[in-house]
């Protein structure tokens, strides 16, 4: 009786196995992390020229978002240019050049602050500001009105074209995906700190697909008063829209009241939001907007009754329905702190100014405003901007692109 062959080794068996590049490209390579798939682009042609698809970005973009739904991260960056700010690079070359220190901004995890790493920054800025972040594309600016679209992740950014309007001394700055037709705006508006009326030709937004700038329009009948007063929180960007805190004035006698201008990044139209009813009175030092777990949030930071400052924290449970505003919390402070971020997940970051001259100057403690614990030694030194960050290919297939 002729002996049947031994059955081969599961390795060997292994090596038998063909995998299409359809499968391995849209059900392998999509879920793997951002580093991975930028290193498989190596592997050949086909792959390099799939990867840098827009479809590919999008389900990678999508998978990511699926897998990491609880998993909240910020990326900080300083708001001046600091030597403090700057890491010197490790290098296991002697030469002096190689020791030059270079501006960083640190991704953390959202909750703590606790650093998962830093991230060179790659263009030249003197004064930092994070305009806003989506879907792990940063938009960044500085005092001379120069702004760029990054992605630390690839390591890749644009330096956005020359503006419209030009060189101004005063502007407020908006960043927001549009989803209907899978785009990135700017949205730039004059402002002075005295408050002067917005007028048609002091708004221009920019589109990434198009990379140009367009002026845009405000049709409202009311005289409108546009404020910069978010600082250093970015303008946030809650069902499709961004949102400025203002001050309208109708009537005759000019009756001056606050309000919520909202931009529709679609329709490119504003509209005005009403703020929770009772929230500013004589005690209110300064209120800021925010994105609260996708909804539109409305932090007042005032006196409170005992000694010290408060921040009140108000969410609109369903857009656009003032009625819905509901005061979540009231987060007491018995020392003066100012407010430096607030993430998505609720996390209060403040800066508090000492008055003892042996302290330092400022130190910043981290506050979970749904327990109210305190982290008293976040991984930040230094004013800074905060925004969310996720990891992500966008930009990758974008033109006129410079890699880090």
């Amino acid at each position: 009786m002729r002996e049947q062959p031994r059955p081969q080794p599961q390795i060997l068996r292994q090596r038998n196995i063909y995998l299409p590049d359809d499968l391995v490209i849209n059900n392998i390579l999509t879920r793997l992390p951002v580093k991975s798939v930028m290193r498989f682009r190596r592997v050949c042609k086909s792959w390099y020229s799939s990867i840098k698809t827009s479809d590919f970005i999008d389900t990678h973009l999508s998978n990511y978002k699926d897998s990491h739904d609880n998993n909240g991260y910020v990326i900080h960056m300083p708001s001046v240019r600091n030597t403090s700010s700057y890491r010197s690079p490790s290098s296991s070359s002697s030469s002096s050049s190689s020791n030059t220190s270079i501006p960083v901004c640190t991704v953390a995890y959202d909750r703590t602050f606790d650093k998962i790493s830093d991230v060179r920054i790659p263009f030249d800025v003197n004064f930092n500001q994070i305009v806003g972040s989506c879907n792990g594309l940063l938009c960044v600016a500085n005092s001379g009105n120069v702004i760029y679209l990054w992605n630390p992740s690839i390591r890749k950014f644009k330096k956005l074209p020359d503006t419209l309007l030009g060189q101004l001394d005063n502007v407020t700055l908006g960043f927001a995906y549009h989803p209907e037709n899978n785009d990135y705006k700017v949205v730039r508006i004059s402002s002075t700190p005295f408050g002067a009326p917005v007028s048609y030709h002091e708004i221009e937004v920019y589109t990434l697909s198009s990379d140009s700038w367009r002026r845009v329009g405000i049709t409202l009948t009311t005289t409108v008063i546009l404020y910069d007063k978010n600082f250093p929180l970015p303008i946030p960007l809650v069902n499709g829209a961004l949102h400025w805190i203002s001050c309208i004035a109708e009537g005759e006698e000019n009756h001056k009241s606050r309000t919520i201008m909202a931009f529709d990044v679609n329709s490119e139209k504003f509209r005005k939001l009403a703020l929770p009813h009772g929230s500013i009175d004589e005690n209110t030092f300064q209120t800021f907007l925010a994105s609260f777990k996708g909804k539109l949030a409305f932090i007042t930071w005032e006196r409170s009754e005992q000694p010290g400052t408060q921040y009140s924290i108000w969410v609109m449970k369903e857009y656009g329905v003032v009625a819905s505003w509901n005061k979540l919390r009231v987060v007491p402070f018995e020392r003066v702190s100012h407010c430096s971020a607030f993430t998505e997940n609720g996390s209060l970051l403040v800066c508090y100014i000492n008055d003892q001259v042996e302290e330092p100057d400022f130190k910043f403690v981290l506050v979970d405003t749904e327990t109210l614990h305190e982290k008293k030694d976040p991984d930040i030194q230094q004013h800074s901007y905060v925004a969310t960050f996720m990891e992500s290919l966008v930009l990758l297939d974008g033109a006129n692109t410079v890699a880090d």
